[in-house]
């Protein structure tokens, strides 16, 4: 899970002169992490059960850590499942982004996030590059077909896993809800993802600090970018990683080309783009995969895509790169 990108968290002081639409705070947990909103209603509604109820039907359909959701009735061998409109974005986003980036971004590694101990299923020990082998043969989306809502698979050892969309997915059903409800102002922060619409309480539009990967394990917040009704994903292996019997480290962005739980050059990527926020979830993890050469390579025939990425230099130094006309703030 990713753990790049946090914001700061504030009071927020709300003038109760009459007239006043307020701005509402709701916060809880979801998806295995917590979430952070604040939206203006002009009806001042408190759509909290709307939300919760948003979170379970994402998660029965698309979570891995529930047994009974559709995601796992199919990585369990279900063929008789007939997915949801949530399953089916989710599904053409990810094959979208598979295509876009030669299959960098893979929700088809579930058997690879489980060996390396990533996942909801059972770790592997001693791993060898025969077992790897073996295991990359139930990888590649090129190998899953969604024909009249069933998914057919090439294999059926195949795991979809959508840990690196999920999120962000979630981001967009709650923003769409807002906007379904005329909420012109509002922020969506879930485990680092967000989406972000209008301005805040003090008329600017949303800031965003953003953290500095330090590889001695410590964090500094020293910048921040402002949102004008945009989403923002980050992704970084700098701290959810393990260290392996064998003194190696193991990151849980998993490398769908080799099979391996290796880092890139890359230790964080933050995208931000109008696009939604599932989108920028999948482009963020992918260029952790592919690393920072790869990544520039790629920005250059997407430029609808922002990013700020922190990597190690031939030189083993840390260096900041942040796409041109991106404003990256310093507090000081």
């Amino acid at each position: 899970m990713k753990r790049a990108l946090f914001l700061i968290p504030f009071l927020l002081f709300i003038s109760c002169k009459k007239g006043k639409i307020e701005y509402q705070q709701l916060n809880g947990d979801a998806f295995g992490t917590t979430f952070n909103i604040s939206y203006q209603d002009e009806l001042n509604r408190d759509f909290t059960k709307q939300i919760d109820s948003l979170i379970y039907v994402v998660n029965k359909s698309i979570s891995t850590y529930i047994p009974a959701s559709n995601i796992s009735k199919i990585n369990a061998g279900d063929v008789t499942i007939v997915v949801d409109a949530i399953f089916k974005e989710v599904f053409d986003k990810s094959e979208r982004i598979y295509n876009e980036t030669n299959g960098f971004f893979d929700p088809t590694v579930g058997v690879l996030v489980n060996a390396w101990g990533f996942g909801p299923g059972k770790e592997l020990e001693n791993i060898d590059a025969f077992t790897v082998k073996k295991m990359i043969e139930n990888v590649g989306f090129d190998k899953v077909k969604l024909i009249n809502g069933k998914i057919i698979k090439s294999n059926s050892d195949i795991h979809f896993d959508f840990n690196a969309i999920g999120k962000g997915y979630g981001v967009d059903m709650i923003g769409r809800f807002f906007e379904e409800k005329k909420c012109k102002n509002y922020r969506i922060e879930l485990g680092g993802e967000i989406r972000a619409r209008g301005m805040d309480m003090n008329g600017n539009y949303w800031r965003v600090w953003l953290e500095d990967p330090n590889t001695d394990g410590t964090r500094t917040i020293n910048n921040y970018v402002r949102l004008e009704n945009k989403s923002l994903a980050t992704s970084g292996n700098y701290r959810k990683f393990k260290i392996g019997n064998d003194g190696r480290k193991y990151v849980h962005t998993i490398n769908a080309k080799t099979g391996y739980a290796t880092e890139s050059n890359l230790l964080a990527a933050t995208v931000i783009s109008e696009l939604d926020c599932a989108d920028v979830d999948g482009y963020a993890t992918a260029f952790m995969a592919m690393g920072f050469e790869r990544s520039k390579l790629f920005l250059k025939q997407h430029p609808e895509l922002q990013v700020y990425l922190t990597y190690v230099d031939e030189n083993g130094k840390v260096q900041k790169f942040s796409s041109e006309g991106l404003l990256v703030t310093n507090r000081q």
